[in-house]
This record gives C-alpha cells, sequence and structure tokens, in this order.
C-alpha cells in the first residue's frame, strides 16, 4: 500500500516545530514524533527517535526494539550534552501487506478509520489509565487538567523504564490508518476528525484539512499528520459486494419464476388428466 499523505506545521503560537516524521513506503513504514513540551532540544529528540526507527526496521529490527533503542540513543545523546533533558513520544506503523503493527510511547496515537474512527492505541498518561479503568468518561478526559502528562516518553532520563504499546492487526478494503501528533487532538474532537477524513476524498486532502482544522481551532501546539490507504477502496469492495448480492438476488428470482412456471404446468396437465377421466366416464355411462 504505497497510497499516503504526510506533514507538518508548527502551529499559530510556536517559533519553531519540535515534531519530526518519516514516511518510507519501501519498508512499509510510517512514524511520528513529539518533542516533549518544555524540555530544551525536544527537536533534537524527535529527530533522533524517527531516524533511529527508521534504520533499526531497514535492518530488520521489530517495531518495539527499534523504539526502545531509540530512547536509548536520546539518552546518549543527553549525557553528550550539558544540563539537558531532551525526549519525545513516538507512534510507528509497520506494514506488510494487509497486516499491520502499530507501536507508540506516550500520547501521538493511531487511529483506524473507515467511515468510523476508532482510535487503536493508548495514550501513557494517568488520564488514559483513569478513562481506561471508567473513573472518568471521555468527555471529562477532553478537558482533564492532567491530559498532557506523560507516564511514559522517550529520553529524559534514564530512570524511565520504557514499555512501548503494540496493536497487531488486518487492513480491510478502505481502511486507513491516521497517526498524529497531540497537537492535532488538542485541537480537534475525534468526531470532528472523522468527519474531515470522511469529507475529503485522497489522503492529502485529509492530512490538508486535519492541519488546517487544528490551526483554525487554536494551533496552540505543532500539528504532524499522517494518513496511509485509500478509502475509495472501501467503496469499491461495496459496489462489488452489491454486485453479488444483485446477482444472488437475480438467482433467487429466477428459481422463484421457474417454481411458478413449473406450478402451473402441473395444474394445466392435472386438469387434462381430470377433462380425459370425465370424457371417459360419460363413454361408459352411454
Amino acid at each position: 500500500m504505497n497510497m499516503y499523505a504526510a506533514d507538518s506545521h508548527p502551529g499559530m503560537r510556536r517559533d519553531h516545530n519540535e515534531d519530526s516524521y518519516k514516511a518510507d513506503p519501501e519498508h512499509g513504514l510510517w512514524v511520528i514524533a513529539d518533542g516533549v513540551g518544555g524540555h530544551s532540544h525536544g527537536e533534537v529528540a524527535s529527530t533522533i527517535a524517527t531516524e533511529t526507527v527508521q534504520q533499526d526496521l531497514s535492518k530488520g529490527s521489530t517495531l518495539v526494539d527499534a523504539i526502545q533503542h531509540s530512547h536509548k540513543a536520546i539518552i546518549q545523546e543527553i549525557n553528550s550534552r550539558t544540563a539537558s533533558n531532551m525526549g519525545s513520544t513516538v507512534v510507528a506503523l509497520s506494514l506488510k501487506g494487509v497486516d499491520y503493527e502499530v507501536a507508540w510511547v506516550g500520547d501521538s496515537r493511531a487511529y483506524i478509520y473507515n467511515g468510523d474512527i476508532k482510535q487503536i492505541s493508548r495514550d501513557h498518561n494517568p488520564v488514559s489509565e483513569m478513562l481506561a479503568r471508567g473513573a472518568i468518561t471521555a468527555e471529562q478526559a477532553a478537558i482533564h487538567p492532567e491530559r498532557n502528562v506523560l507516564s511514559q516518553s522517550l529520553g529524559v532520563s534514564e530512570n524511565i523504564s520504557v514499555k512501548p504499546g503494540r496493536i497487531r492487526g488486518h487492513i480491510r478494503p478502505g481502511d486507513q490508518i491516521l497517526l498524529c501528533s497531540d497537537g492535532l487532538t488538542d485541537e480537534l474532537s475525534d468526531q470532528s476528525i472523522a468527519q474531515i477524513m470522511t469529507e475529503q476524498r485522497s489522503p492529502k486532502e485529509q492530512v490538508d484539512a486535519l492541519i488546517q482544522g487544528a490551526l483554525d481551532a487554536g494551533g496552540r501546539d505543532n500539528i504532524t499528520v499522517v494518513v496511509v490507504g485509500d478509502k475509495s477502496d472501501h467503496k469499491s469492495a461495496a459496489s462489488s459486494d452489491g454486485g453479488t448480492l444483485n446477482n444472488e438476488r437475480a438467482v433467487v428470482e429466477k428459481k422463484s419464476k421457474n417454481k411458478s412456471h413449473d406450478g402451473k404446468v402441473l395444474l394445466l396437465m392435472g386438469a387434462m388428466a381430470l377433462a380425459a377421466i370425465a370424457w371417459v366416464v360419460l363413454k361408459v355411462i352411454r
């Protein structure tokens, strides 16, 4: 699957972009990293994350191992500097045929869109944990004051134990996978994202419209979006299914007509037989 689009914007309130992304369709890899806000050299950390994951995947590493290696690479860079505690989130998609794997650390997200939208990653933060336990609602989580506090990130400190989240699945016709930094999801609800994905036709149009939507909503952070997949495949599959259903319906109708025709023939033959019997009876009586 080579149909994809990716872009990044610094937003309306930042003078530089700490997000980084890689699109490597040759190896079926797409990665977004978001330099942790408030930490020096966040853009350095996010670049190390995306480049390390890309290099390791191209050498045959697993996605989880590559992400853990990127954590160590950022720590190594921290140790080479003075008073640096740079960090980053990461979300990565590995796609092989119809099989996908998504792995992540932090609150950069992955979604599947196919008319409806579903988040398939799970934010590494206390608010997400409370939501998973049912302690708060999705509406409360969206405005919780600690929604951007991370329980895991790459870099920052050697004391952080990085355990990437991971999910695997299969792509169906028309499925699209959306990767994004929190600059998108802090500004747009999942429903708004789904609406934009529905209204726009191509991945490029979807990416452009999502970033513009986040900017129009305030653009308070860097915004990075990757969309992989062609939603028109869903329409083609639906059309094909519809054709199959129509053909099946035609066969059923044909069988029904045949049964009706056969019934009429039997009735006619029965009537003829009765007439013949009546004629014989009349002959005998006479």
